[in-house]
């Protein structure tokens, strides 16, 4: 974390009041929550849309804030502390940020994409740790506040830092990429996710591209090499050092083979003998660990450590995330997050899988896809094959255009449609047994982690969601 003193603080932050009389006060670390602080902390008191976090000022100094910020607009701030006074408490923190990341000697990749930058991020990031001391992205913490907070959390020895950047708008991409200065940026793909914020996948497109905002003029820009709408775009772009990853042959890095075990996917690339095998489910992870590959090369990982690194990595929970229910189960938790092409990617893999007694997909809502959501949720359940797939379960508004699409093909016996989550949780626990494989995918604000919760508890038919 940053140690700083509170003169070093100030400066970099660009505070405006007299700094002298705290001067040598040491500060480590800087938290947004007055609950979390540790002793001699930076307080940012983020105004929110419900509680001003000034209103916690003294409460963050009684638990040991070293310092706290000040918005200069704000009234009577606490006398005889160490208050930094600032124009604007935001813009603080990312300055702070902007100038701690201006002070380590770190390799940075940024990672973009609207589908697979976390699991992305965290095999680049294992893949790197063989090497170096790595740093990475927690959690959501991939704004315009996350970001901050997460440059603002590496230690002074970092060697290599894994950057993931979100965005919902034109321009954040942007802000993020100079704030982080990656010198190796990835775009995993282009899919639908804000199509309801920027309208179409052109522009989505365009937003992404936005990461090389901030590539030096060694940069590389590693792309999915699959997608038309980058490759023309990129073409198009002078000076800018690129390398591209898919299935197709064309690009610099592609499988020649993919083999899917239950618990694993092995892969082999154009002129080596033995495989590589990714302790994941699904070919799009396969693509995820090809542009962490990239990435890894370009900043000197060997062959032998990025086998080791592929083959110990851990995804963040909630992705592909295999578990075991009470009555032996399986069940692949993708709760995070949904878009069509990765709703799409999850049931293929389910219907490829064998060895399972019965195989069951539990759907819902897919989020932030704008006037055509309902034809997109129609579209996924037309794509579901009866032959593999035994029984659908939709939970949601949206969830039901996904069993309209799917009646074409499946039998009623075998199509539920459930606005209840208890309901469905208690129709599906009718069907389970050992040994069979559930998927379960939807966006985040399902909350669809609660399906998975209830079918690994031991007593059914109380649960509380």
């Amino acid at each position: 974390m940053i140690k700083r003193t509170f003169k070093q603080i100030h400066e970099m932050a660009g505070g405006l009041n007299d700094a002298a009389e705290f001067a040598n006060i040491d500060i480590h670390g800087v938290s947004i929550d007055s609950r979390n602080i540790t002793a001699n902390n930076l307080f940012v008191p983020l105004p929110g849309e419900r509680v001003n976090g000034h209103q916690y000022v003294e409460k963050a100094f009684s638990l040991g804030a070293g310092a706290s910020l000040w918005e200069k607009d704000m009234p009577n701030p606490p006398a005889h502390r160490p208050l930094i006074i600032v124009d604007n408490v935001l813009e603080a923190l990312q300055k702070l940020a902007r100038a701690y990341r201006s002070q380590l000697n770190i390799k940075v990749v940024g990672v973009t994409g609207s589908n697979g930058k976390t699991t992305t991020k965290d095999i680049v990031a294992a893949l790197l740790a063989t090497e170096y001391k790595v740093h990475k992205t927690s959690g959501n913490f991939n704004n315009h506040i996350g970001l901050p907070l997460t440059i603002l959390a590496m230690e002074e020895d970092t060697q290599a830092a894994v950057l993931e950047m979100g965005m919902s708008n034109r321009g954040e991409i942007e802000f993020l990429s100079k704030l982080g200065r990656p010198d190796v940026a990835i775009i995993t793909n282009i899919g639908e996710s804000h199509l309801l914020d920027l309208g179409s996948r052109e522009e989505i497109a365009n937003a992404k591209l936005e990461i090389i905002s901030g590539l030096p003029e060694d940069g590389f820009l590693i792309y999915h090499g699959d997608e038309p709408l980058l490759r023309e775009r990129i073409q198009n772009l002078r000076n800018l050092r690129v390398l591209s990853f898919g299935r197709g042959i064309e690009n610099d890095l592609y499988p020649t083979s993919i083999t899917q075990h239950q618990d694993s996917t092995s892969f082999r690339l154009a002129g080596e003998e033995e495989s590589y095998t990714i302790p994941v489910l699904g070919q799009h992870n396969v693509l995820n660990a090809l542009a962490a590959m990239l990435s890894a090369k370009l900043l000197n990982v060997g062959d032998k450590q990025i086998r080791e690194g592929l083959g110990s990595f851990q995804l963040t929970n909630m992705r592909m995330e295999m578990v075991e229910g009470a009555r032996g189960e399986k069940i692949i938790n993708d709760a995070y997050n949904a878009s069509p092409t990765s709703m799409k990617a999850a049931i293929e893999l389910i219907e490829g899988l064998s060895g399972f007694n019965k195989k069951y997909l539990v759907l819902g809502d897919m989020l932030e896809l704008g006037e055509a959501e309902v034809d997109f949720h129609v579209k996924i359940g037309g794509l579901i094959n009866p032959d593999k797939i035994d029984k659908l379960f939709t939970y949601g508004t949206l969830g039901k255009a996904i069993a309209e699409g799917a009646k074409k093909s499946f039998s009623e016996n075998d199509l539920f449609a459930f606005e209840d989550k208890a309901d469905l949780i208690s129709e599906l626990r009718r069907h389970t047994t050992a040994n069979d494989l559930v998927l379960v995918k939807a966006s985040r604000g399902m909350k669809l982690e609660e399906v998975v919760l209830a079918l690994q508890q031991p007593e059914f038919g109380t649960e509380k969601v």
